[in-house]
């Protein structure tokens, strides 16, 4: 996973976005912007980390990221997936958990203040804008303002005019009877503005330059054109967040060599929450269709899609009922473009890490053939074990071709030999599967690849000699701490492989996969067996019935929670009534017994 990271660092493009941090499960972590991600990303793995970011970039897994077309947009971005899926480090890493916003308070007197969503009270007088990046630019906006506005700036009320009033920055709220139309003018104007029109304060921020230009107070005027840019940074026109609320998706794609990158945004409430990557061994417009219409037949139609001139906006309108768009300008467009961006640049990064993987695999496999002196390795079989104290035992084979795994090659069995014998075990399932081979002339493997040591391998070597096949077996060898370090050939000779090498990591990823394929189906047995084992217990219900309450409902929890009505259409209701009650209290004891153990240990 490490090397997949590293791989992926170079691949950033240093362009603005927002990117998400991801643990072993797949889950958000954490949300971050960046105005280059490549040059963000990058530090949390290439430099030494302390206290709680060291402890997210521990967890860290995998990341994905979204490219945006400025860092407004890539802030707006992170604030919309936050809300959406409140990664735990984003929170553990804000000490005030929450982004500052600014609130306007129109009474009883016109003011500004600083607040954190968590702490604002709604009132009728209050409206609120942000949220902003951090409380330098808050505080900024509001100075800003405060300078330009005679808006109230002290706390309380004073007895007298204070030098805000003989500056010029204050109305005098505390002594002076006010001109309301003025207070009103003001407020619009703010209002307006922090909603995202700047003509107004512009117009006054480039009014007063000029006025101190004329004065030669170059300092003053060199000040307020510094604000000038900071007020076009700070509301910069983005396209990540729409103000109709409309739930919509944006489909573009990239094609090139016969593949094709398909983006998909998905808007929500008017706010981008999100996307979705696909590149695929397609390069037609009926292909590129058909991949959108089966996707949206297993996912929820959004009000309308967005789509590029190049598909059949009345085609994909009919078969799916919905309602699709070809934008020609504006915001929508440019969204359209964006998803173009974000499509091209998975595009060549998923190309480009596909060669490095394919050039590392070949290496790996090259260097097999090698320590064990033979020619080109093609196909290997994989086989591995499991069992529970010798009950519900299983064994799975995972197939590699060229380097890559065939899932439609695995096959799993349910051992009948004895179920504590790691060496009966090894003889029944190699015996099954190339018995089977020779009946339907199937190909067969360049080399056999046991989760084990000598036991293991005597083991095939003897049921292949029978059959009279001649395949290479070779065995993994853990050390004592579970962490396999040897390669055993068919001779029982031990070869030591580097840790860092192509190699290494090759047979790792093989032993990797035919032990979760193991483990899954085990657990699968293991879980139907306890299932299997309760039911027994239950007048009224055979195998065939037993059969169909396991295939339902998977689990004693499931069934325990079905309605009596539910369990009628597949056992007889007095039967069903039986079982549920009789599952509710073996659920409760079983609870209980746990419970007993958790304060034993305790």
């Amino acid at each position: 996973m490490e090397n997949l990271i590293k791989e992926k660092l170079h691949l950033v493009p240093n362009l603005p976005g927002s990117y998400q941090m991801l643990d072993e499960d797949g889950t958000i972590i954490y949300v971050g912007k960046a105005k280059n991600l490549h040059r963000r990303l990058a530090s949390y793995f290439n430099r030494e980390q302390t206290g709680k970011t060291k402890k997210l970039v521990e967890n860290i897994k995998d990341f994905k990221y979204i490219v945006a077309t400025s860092e407004t947009e890539a802030f707006l971005i992170e604030i919309n997936l936050i809300k959406k899926y409140n990664p735990k480090y984003n929170i553990m890493l804000r000490d005030d958990k929450s982004y500052p916003y600014i609130e306007y308070i129109s009474k009883p007197y016109p003011r500004l203040k600083i607040s954190r969503y968590l702490n604002i009270k709604k009132k009728d007088s209050h409206y609120l804008f942000g949220p902003y990046p951090n409380t330098y630019a808050a505080r900024r906006i509001v100075n800003l303002i405060n300078r330009l506005y005679p808006l109230k700036k002290c706390e309380g009320m004073p007895k007298e005019v204070c030098l805000y009033y003989h500056i010029h920055e204050c109305l005098g709220y505390c002594s002076k009877e006010l001109d309301l139309e003025k207070v009103s003018q003001m407020e619009q104007e703010i209002l307006s503005f922090l909603r995202g029109n700047t003509t107004v304060l512009r117009n006054k921020i480039l009014e007063k330059i000029d006025n101190y230009s004329k004065q030669l107070n170059f300092e003053m005027a060199l000040e307020l054109k510094q604000e000038l840019e900071y007020i076009d940074y700070v509301t910069e026109k983005q396209k990540v967040e729409l103000h109709d609320f409309v739930n919509r998706d944006v489909i573009n794609y990239y094609s090139r060599n016969g593949y094709t990158s398909i983006t998909i945004f998905y808007i929500r409430n008017g706010k981008l929450l999100g996307n979705k990557n696909n590149v695929l061994a397609i390069d037609t417009l009926d292909d590129i269709e058909s991949f959108i219409a089966n996707f949206y037949l297993r996912n929820e139609i959004p009000k309308e899609i967005l789509i590029p001139d190049t598909l059949n906006k009345e085609l994909l309108s009919d078969t799916l009922n919905a309602k699709f768009i070809v934008p020609e300008k504006g915001v929508k467009k440019e969204l359209l473009n964006m998803a173009f961006t974000n499509a091209k640049i998975s595009f060549e990064n998923e190309f480009k890490l596909i060669l490095a993987d394919e050039k590392r695999t070949y290496e790996a496999n090259e260097e097999l053939s090698f320590v064990l002196n033979m020619p080109h390795i093609t196909r290997i079989d994989i086989f591995d074990n499991s069992n529970l104290f010798g009950t519900f035992a299983v064994s799975g084979m995972v197939v590699f071709i060229n380097g890559r795994p065939e899932k439609s090659e695995y096959r799993k069995y349910k051992i009948q030999v004895d179920k504590n014998d790691d060496y009966h075990t090894m003889q029944e399932v190699i015996y099954r599967r190339y018995n089977r081979a020779l009946i339907e002339e199937s190909v067969m493997p360049d080399l056999i690849i046991t989760d084990g040591g000598e036991t293991q391998i005597h083991a095939a070597q003897e049921i292949l000699q029978d059959l009279g096949l001649h395949i290479p077996v070779v065995g993994l060898k853990k050390d004592s701490h579970h962490r396999t370090n040897v390669l055993v050939d068919s001779n029982l000779k031990e070869i030591t492989i580097d840790t860092t090498s192509n190699l290494f990591h090759y047979l790792t990823r093989m032993q990797d996969e035919v032990h979760r394929y193991t483990i899954n189906y085990h657990r699968t047995i293991r879980s139907k067996g306890s299932i299997s084992s309760v039911l027994d217990n239950i007048e009224g219900i055979g195998p065939k019935r037993k059969k169909e309450l396991i295939k339902k409902y998977g689990s004693v929890k499931n069934i325990a929670g079905a309605s009596t009505e539910e369990l009628s259409t597949i056992i007889p209701e007095k039967t069903a009534k039986v079982l549920k009650e009789y599952l509710e209290a073996y659920l409760k004891d079983k609870a209980k017994e746990k419970f007993k153990k958790s304060e034993d240990n305790d």
